[in-house]
């Protein structure tokens, strides 16, 4: 049976494409979306809130926004 895909779910997607369109190096941004999202981890751990979002959807979706929107890296 296959699961019906929710609107975030194709969101995510989306941007995880634009990631490896925009890298030259399929592997390597996999890894550093992985990597993005221990780190994201570690922090979630250490806050002890509640978290909703995955670590590794935020990573992506925090990683597309750094993509699509270079005057959140001016800061």
């Amino acid at each position: 049976m296959q699961k019906r895909l929710t609107e975030n779910n194709v969101e995510v997607m989306r941007r995880a494409e634009q990631l490896v369109a925009a890298s030259s190096n399929r592997y390597r941004i996999t890894v550093q979306v992985a990597q993005r999202a221990k780190q994201r981890r570690a922090l979630d751990n250490e806050e002890f809130d509640e978290v909703t979002i995955k670590p590794i959807t935020r990573a992506i979706l925090e990683m597309s926004d750094e993509l699509t929107q270079p005057e959140i890296l001016a800061d």
